[in-house]
């Protein structure tokens, strides 16, 4: 049941973290506030986050808003309140705040139905929510105007339906004849953990939306106008969309055919008022996405990511773009890192943005007059960048390895930045131990960057157990918190937990890149041993008793560390590619993956020597396989097939499956068995322990 929003109560207080260290009990941490998104106002006085609490029940986590002062001045205090929770908040010009929720409607009758995610508006002076936009299906998102507040919202509709009221026939129809058949005609079906179709995305122009009710008046239902009306499978108009500042253009991306069942992504404009559309930047050998509109909206820059090939990585540039004439204009000519959500300076005149540089994710700024790039952050991983309109300051979500996401301020020019952070919710409490770096060099003298998780009490004398963790993508790396690998839950039952980044990771240049393109056993796999071996130099950690552990491509090297070496007493794999032919023809992007590793069989070499079930006979490790069964990124298949490998060749292994779970372990309950689990294992192989297996399993 829906709570009323209380949005001028300053008691309420952020949710706290319990006494002592957080990551001792599984209970204490699978209820730490997890704090998201983030929303700055329009004249710079209130900003927005997203505050996850474990729900009454402890069988899922639920999302509200809450406030923080940009000044830092005030303490947080919570905004929304409901079951289903709130999510994605965004203001408009006059101060309300725009999220998307489940809640009911409090004006709703009782033979409503199930609510469905709708766009619910908060007003700025106080008072309730109420939600402003409704469709059947739900609402998927939305995107505001930041001068007019217009509103343009994505929701899925069913081909062929010419307006709402057809829509929800065709679902009626379906759903009245026992219907769950979706009919493919193109490439792709599924996407992470979610089929495609039958109803697709499409783009909707709300105009401005009333945060209140007229006085004394029923308010009356938006009226939606289909802004991408021939948007069809597989993909639709897709799920993102951006707003120029007065409201008069959305811009989009849209997949479009690249070779017999391949995708890429360009640009479109779409003038609201008509739903004109237009190509605004493409390009045959790249993808080009993550657009955002100058002040003054005659420009946009965006990403330009090239399509991968079998001999080269992709690589990432800005570029500029004129609304106008769609010429371009690349800001990031020379630049050895991958930049990522560019957003423009308050006056047009520059460009921030985002990078992976040295196992940080670090903020950058760069003058559209011309020079290089700018670092402006020291340590941390920055996300959700938000621009003052005035000019004055920049806020993002700061995390790293030592310290959950907070959000911070910034001064838009200055470098060397590492500020305090607001206050917020979010608090963890103690860490139980200390984070270092470890530096190695590998065999063909490449620098290979490492974090080291230590715990409390590592001492020559008392050497703590280590866990290499290898992190997923491939093009990635370890650089910010994590909740579904916290290496402190780990440190909290003595382990140290080294986090290295080898080549394929993102942040070290293309070079450091290509060393592993194609070649995932080869550099990647050496990259990983000498970061152990440099760690094992230092007398507070044992090399008698280690681990290696990985998800999706951290599962893929874990399965490979067992085929070429016993040198650990146990391996856990989360997610894993097995077989590298079977896991290319059944992921729900295999033309992305085909492009690095070829035609299976017209180009059978890196499979040959790349792929772990090829060297089966060789593992002696004790392997925990876990897999769930909704993963469509890396299919079921793969771990069924890596179990039964391991059975029959009489490798001590188990198998933890999770029927409802996708590539992620994504409900508290669940969360916790995976930790849980994780520690048994490790704790009977690295320490010698009698195997306890969880109570609820």
């Amino acid at each position: 049941m829906s709570q009323p929003d209380h949005p001028t109560d300053d008691s309420a207080e952020a949710p706290a973290a319990p006494p002592g260290s957080s990551f001792e009990r599984l209970a204490d941490f699978v209820a730490l506030p997890r704090v998201s998104g983030l929303a700055l106002s329009a004249d710079g006085t209130r900003l927005a986050v997203s505050v996850q609490t474990l729900g009454p029940e402890r069988t899922r986590w639920q999302s509200a808003l809450w406030e923080v002062d940009p000044a830092g001045q005030r303490p947080p205090r919570r905004l929304t309140r409901s079951a289903p929770g709130e999510s994605a908040p965004s203001f408009t010009p006059d101060g309300s705040l725009l999220f998307v929720s489940a809640r009911p409607d409090p004006a709703a009758g009782k033979d409503a139905g199930e609510p469905e995610p709708a766009l619910w508006a908060l007003p700025a002076g106080g008072g309730e929510a109420r939600p402003v936009v409704t469709r059947r299906g739900g609402v998927g998102g939305f995107a505001v105007a930041a001068h007019s507040g217009d509103v343009v919202v994505v929701a899925s509709a069913m081909p062929g339906a010419a307006d709402a009221a057809e829509d929800g026939e065709r679902r009626t129809a379906r759903k009245d004849a026992g219907v769950t058949a979706i009919l493919h005609e193109a490439y792709p079906v599924r996407y992470w953990d979610a089929d495609l179709g039958p109803a697709v995305p499409h783009l909707f122009w709300a105009g401005a939306v009333p945060a209140e009710d007229p006085a004394g008046e029923a308010s009356e239902p938006v009226d939606l106008r289909d802004l991408t009306p021939d948007a069809g499978p597989p993909v639709g108009a897709g799920e993102w969309v951006t707003l120029s500042p007065d409201g008069t253009r959305a811009l989009r991306h849209e997949q479009v055919p690249d070779g017999p069942a391949g995708r890429r992504t360009r640009l479109v404009l779409v003038e609201t008022a008509t739903g004109e559309s237009r190509v605004l930047a493409d390009d045959p050998l790249a993808d080009v996405h993550s657009g955002a509109f100058s002040p003054d909206g005659a420009s946009v820059v965006c990403v330009r990511e090239t399509t991968t090939t079998y001999a080269e990585p992709p690589d990432f540039t800005l570029l500029l773009v004129d609304v106008a004439s769609a010429g371009t204009r690349e800001l990031t000519t020379g630049f050895d890192r991958w930049p990522s959500a560019p957003q423009f300076a308050a006056d047009g005149d520059a460009v921030y943005f985002l990078a992976d540089d040295d196992g940080r994710h670090a903020l950058f700024r760069v003058d559209l007059a011309g020079g290089d790039p700018v670092r402006l952050t020291t340590d941390g991983a920055y996300s959700d960048l938000q621009v003052a309109r005035d000019g004055s300051a920049l806020y993002a979500l700061r995390s790293a390895y030592d310290e959950p996401p907070v959000p911070v301020r910034l001064d838009p020019r200055a470098t060397g930045q590492h500020p305090d952070p607001l206050p917020a919710p979010g608090a963890v409490g103690r860490l139980p131990g200390t984070l270092t770096e470890v530096r190695a060099t590998a065999a063909d003298g490449a620098e290979v960057q490492s974090w080291l998780v230590l715990p409390e009490g590592a001492s020559a004398e008392h050497p703590a157990p280590l866990l290499l963790w290898i992190h997923g993508g491939p093009l990635m790396s370890w650089n910010s918190w994590s909740w579904r690998w916290c290496p402190w839950v780990l440190a909290a039952r003595g382990y140290a937990v080294l986090l290295p980044n080898p080549a394929l990771s993102q942040g070290f240049g293309q070079d450091f890149v290509r060393r592993g393109w194609g070649e995932w056993g080869g550099a990647p796999y050496t990259d990983l041993m000498a970061a152990v071996d440099a760690a094992l130099e230092r007398p507070d950690l044992d090399a008698e008793r280690t681990a290696a552990m990985g998800g999706s491509f951290g599962g893929y090297m874990a399965n490979w560390v067992a085929t070429q070496t016993d040198r650990f007493r146990a391996i856990v794999t989360h997610a894993s590619l097995w077989d590298l032919d079977s896991f290319v023809g059944t992921t729900d992007a295999a033309y992305y993956w085909e492009k690095e590793w070829g035609d299976p069989l017209a180009t059978p070499k890196r499979y040959e020597q790349n792929s772990p079930h090829r060297f089966a006979d060789a593992i002696r490790t004790p392997v925990l396989v876990i897999h769930g069964d909704k993963d469509y990124r890396v299919p079921i298949g793969e771990g069924l097939r890596l179990w039964y490998d391991l059975q029959k060749r009489g490798v001590p292994s188990r198998f933890l499956y999770f029927p409802d779970e996708n590539h992620w372990v994504l409900t508290p309950g669940n969360s916790a068995v995976w930790y849980e689990t994780v520690i048994a294992f490790l704790a009977e192989h690295v320490l010698g322990q009698e195997w306890q297996r969880p109570a609820l399993l």
